[in-house]
């Protein structure tokens, strides 16, 4: 039992917030590389994107996991970006902390998207069994390649009235 929930019941509720999180993140960036605020896009990515690192630390772990020290970075920026966009308004520098810190978390969301498919997903589970192998090393670095890429896009594009 997680927070009154059985184990599977939480791990479907954490997953539902966490693609939920992907998708709004992936509208925001496109309003960003588009020149465009989608306040509510914004909103729900941010909350969701809070409650997946909330809900990912309370799997039972006896240790520090990988996972976990994800979720301790994607709070900090998220802190920034939410503290850039609602504290500041996105005034002066903090546009710019807004766009690469709302980016790295939805990069970090989109990281532990690949290796829940490399570990879930069958084919690619045999492809990269132990996730050191070059299919799973060749799909992160294109998602971070295509992060960055679009990041900077981000930052030389979006500019809110």
């Amino acid at each position: 039992m997680i927070w009154g929930m059985s184990t599977a019941t939480f791990t479907q509720l954490h997953v539902i917030i966490s693609l939920i999180g992907i998708g709004a993140g992936l509208l925001v960036m496109y309003g960003l590389i588009k020149g465009k605020r989608f306040d509510g896009a914004t909103a729900i990515f941010l909350l969701t994107t809070v409650l997946t690192s909330i809900t990912g630390f309370a799997f039972p772990n006896e240790h520090v996991t990988p996972g976990m020290i994800v979720g301790g970075i994607s709070l900090v920026v998220l802190a920034l970006a939410i503290v850039g966009r609602y504290v500041f308004h996105l005034g002066g520098p903090w546009r710019s902390i807004y766009v690469i810190t709302a980016m790295i978390a939805l990069y970090l969301n989109c990281f532990v998207l690949v290796v829940q498919l490399f570990e879930k997903v069958p084919a690619l589970r045999a492809a990269a069994p132990t996730q050191k192998e070059p299919p799973f090393l060749v799909a992160q670095v294109i998602v971070m390649v295509v992060f960055i890429i679009l990041a900077i896009a981000g930052v030389k594009k979006f500019r809110p009235a």
